[in-house]
């Protein structure tokens, strides 16, 4: 692509993303699906200024206002190179010849206003330049104290490619020598055992072992979480909102293909594509299941029946803004924290009733929010006396990042992971006393 065309196709998408207000993944891929044409290269520079902007919401916003330019996806992808990549007017004026429309004296006049400007100015307020949504900050700075700047300027980084070896097929050390045959830059996880980080963008076609399901995407901190479960061969488990089935995978995986995993949502649709991954793994001892509520009858009918139950709960997200940067201003506003903290109370009780006694529940968010996490559990101990938590360090031994407290809570700038949180905790064998 020359440059002018592959800004007008980068303006081509971005104004799909704005215009259609779903998940930024879902446009993309509908967006490249219709234009097979694309070559990687292009695809990357193209998904890496989407980015970019996504990430820059705020700031972009708040210079726009302050110069009085409406807030167009055309004059934030301007503001972007001028702001973000520092080039200079002339500079940008040469990059759109060609492209359609040319650049106009309107155009030209906020350029030259935003010549030798910085992203980050004096005067903006610390939730612009911290790019944190208004509903977000105070209880993220009641949660982080000092650290809050530290933690919200991790979460504006780009996040790393982590996958998970599927020990079905394969190992990790297998793999490694895979990667480095390629000439990439791959290292074992720091914390999860299945694990492997590649320190460098590339295209996924590249990596045979996607489609030979001998490795899946997956950050490290949702690998800890599955493994947290802690399922062995033989057992009875449920991954209660499974969604497209990441998790699962790796629960069946633990289990070595012995014993039965059921893997339940609301969303059909999410169901038949934890399906076609599982058959893609190799992995056998899962069925799937589509429930109405979170008080499906079968919920009922299956009181007391297994020995572990994952609830990965829906949730505001914050823990993944690196990862979907689109989502802090859309997620959370959009659902209404109140309703989702009051849902996850709901599916928390409502699945607690499959747990045996004797048996494991795991209460996981991708959140950093209190409110859904360490507030959540704390209240629904309060109401199910049979239920205590196993300490991290009781609970999973074997992992390094275990021992730091009751719960594992996970966050881009301590861990390098994305945000996650997670409880553990076990139906006492006997009822407790009054």
């Amino acid at each position: 692509m020359t440059p002018a065309a592959r800004l007008q196709t980068t303006l081509e998408l971005f104004s799909d993303v704005v215009r259609l207000a779903r998940p930024v993944d879902a446009v993309t891929s509908a967006f490249f699906r219709a234009r097979r044409q694309i070559g990687d290269a292009d695809r990357g520079a193209l998904l890496e200024t989407l980015y970019a902007l996504l990430r820059h919401h705020a700031r972009l916003g708040w210079w726009l206002a302050r110069l009085g330019q409406g807030d167009a996806p055309r004059n934030r992808l301007l503001a972007w190179l001028a702001l973000g990549e520092g080039r200079t007017p002339e500079q940008i004026r040469r990059l759109f010849d060609g492209a359609s429309p040319d650049l106009t004296d309107r155009d030209m006049a906020m350029l030259l206003a935003l010549q030798g400007a910085t992203m980050i100015h004096p005067d903006m307020p610390e939730t612009v330049r911290l790019e944190c949504p208004l509903w977000a900050a105070a209880p993220l700075q009641s949660r982080f104290g000092a650290a809050f700047e530290a933690e919200m300027m991790a979460l504006l980084t780009p996040p790393p490619l982590d996958l998970r070896v599927n020990r079905v097929k394969t190992t990790r050390g297998a793999v490694l020598r895979d990667l480095r045959a390629l000439g990439l830059r791959a290292e074992a996880s720091r914390w999860a055992p299945h694990g492997i980080r590649v320190a460098e963008r590339l295209s996924l076609a590249r990596l045979r072992g996607l489609k030979t399901g001998e490795i899946e995407i997956q950050d490290e901190g949702s690998q800890l979480i599955a493994l947290l479960v802690d399922a062995r061969p033989g057992e009875r488990v449920v991954d209660f909102c499974a969604g497209a089935g990441g998790k699962t995978l790796t629960i069946a995986a633990q289990m070595q293909n012995k014993g039965h995993v059921i893997a339940c949502d609301v969303n059909e649709a999410r169901l038949k594509r934890c399906a076609e991954r599982l058959r893609g793994a190799g992995i056998h001892n899962v069925e799937t299941r589509v429930l109405t509520s979170e008080t499906d009858r079968w919920v009922k009918r299956h009181k007391g029946s297994f020995d572990r139950v994952l609830i990965d709960a829906p949730c505001s997200g914050t823990g993944t803004w690196r990862r979907n940067p689109d989502a802090r201003w859309r997620d959370a506003e959009d659902k209404g924290l109140d309703g989702l903290v009051a849902l996850q109370a709901r599916i928390l009780a409502s699945a607690a009733r499959l747990v045996k006694p004797g048996g494991r529940l795991v209460y996981a968010t991708c959140s950093i929010l209190p409110a859904e996490n360490e507030a959540q559990v704390e209240a629904f101990l309060a109401a199910h006396p049979a239920f205590r938590v196993v300490p991290l360090a009781g609970a999973a031994p074997q992992l390094s990042v275990a021992g730091e407290g009751d719960f594992l809570s996970l966050t881009p700038a301590r861990h390098d992971t994305d945000g996650f949180f997670a409880a553990v905790l076990q139906r006492e064998t006997s009822p407790a006393p009054n």
